[in-house]
């Protein structure tokens, strides 16, 4: 069996802060149920019994939301405590949480730093371009708290990540932002981007982001990382790592890079399971974790095609010269076109811009990279 992959949402959707573009306040509203409230301890053993119970070699459990430090710091005890206890075979477990930054203080750093956690911390870039979408309850600016967050874990010395998602306003300001991480010592970013409302019309949002602005930001993102790269002081960035790694014959980490949804199990705060945290809506659930076992989740998910229907590659696709590299993309990015009865990636435009322009000192990289190897 591969390494089973658990994201977990003990807060369900629920937030501390109310961000403009967030896709899961958009999905809450497209189910019969918006919020699952808190989840409870019995939920989360049942989750961690039977995940662990089927894992081999290594198993992974993150924590989202909403914002997950709503649930506490002894929920996250307990789930140490029922990691440890159902780890008959002394498999390789790693935790990981996903972050507004707002509640993190000492307490959770000396957790974060004792039990061995990966954070993403999510930062918009600037504290301009942050406080625009990103905004306190009650529409406070946020950034300065968070930054503050980044502070405390540099001390504690806890392991995390930038994530950054690129809006309208991100886009055009990357050679700015990718030199304010710099300054602040932010070498493992993540850019991820803007999602537009489930089953909506595309860039009809404030924050949306249109292919030709994530192309041209992806390019000038990339040209301050090469810079970088000669001088051997480029940061991590997660997309061009993987873009470098499919160059060199390894699976890419990402699954919008794979050109297929991988298998993982998301949960919701009542113990149901969905397929992706892009689709955490009714018509998706595969089962839940205090009534169903592993066996029967995953056999809903095969009945549902959920992971067959993303590898459906249109003609586009399998013509296109950078296909071998782009693999199609994510496919909540995908829209149906009833022209030609495919489904199409709505920033094909940003990857083909980019590919032009940047794809051959890929390439490069990847030769200087095997000649070092020898």
């Amino acid at each position: 069996m591969p390494p089973i992959s658990v994201l977990i949402k003990p807060s369900s959707g629920m937030c501390n802060m109310k961000c403009d573009y967030c896709f899961y306040c958009d999905e809450m509203k497209k189910r019969m149920r918006e919020s699952y409230g808190f989840m409870t301890e019995q939920t989360l053993k049942n989750v961690i019994r039977k995940t662990m119970f089927h894992a081999e070699g290594m198993i992974s459990y993150a924590y989202q939301g909403g914002e997950p430090t709503l649930r506490g710091i002894a929920f996250y005890e307990k789930a140490m405590e029922y990691q440890r206890h159902y780890n008959k075979c002394g498999i390789r477990v790693n935790n990981a949480m996903q972050t507004n930054g707002y509640l993190i203080d000492d307490e959770w750093c000396k957790f974060f730093r004792e039990n061995h956690f990966l954070i993403g911390l999510s930062v918009d870039g600037t504290k301009q371009i942050h406080d625009l979408y990103r905004h306190g309850r009650r529409g406070e600016p946020t950034f300065d708290r968070i930054k503050k967050a980044a502070e405390l874990m540099d001390q504690y010395g806890v392991d995390y990540n930038i994530l950054t998602v690129v809006t309208q306003k991100t886009a055009g300001h990357a050679a700015e932002i990718y030199n304010y991480y710099k300054e602040q010592g932010w070498k493992y970013q993540q850019y991820i981007a803007c999602l537009d409302p489930l089953g909506e019309d595309r860039g009809k949002t404030p924050y949306a982001l249109n292919p030709e602005q994530y192309g041209m930001f992806l390019t000038e993102l990339f040209n301050l990382w090469y810079e970088d790269w000669k001088k051997g002081e480029q940061p991590y960035i997660r997309q061009f790592e993987n873009y470098i790694g499919i160059l060199l014959g390894y699976q890419p980490e990402s699954c919008e890079q794979r050109g297929s949804c991988g298998i993982q199990n998301v949960v919701e705060a009542d113990g149901s399971v969905y397929p992706c945290d892009f689709y955490a809506l009714d018509e998706y659930k595969l089962g839940n974790f205090n009534c169903n076992r592993l066996e029967e989740i995953d056999k809903k998910r095969k009945e549902i095609a959920f992971v067959e229907q993303s590898q459906i590659v249109a003609e586009n696709c399998k013509n296109c010269k950078f296909y071998k590299i782009c693999k199609g993309g994510c496919r909540r990015n995908k829209d149906f076109n009833a022209m030609n009865g495919e489904y199409e990636n709505y920033f094909c435009k940003s990857y083909r811009i980019f590919f032009d322009i940047c794809l051959e000192r890929m390439i490069q990289i990847v030769e200087i990279i095997k000649n070092q190897k020898g």
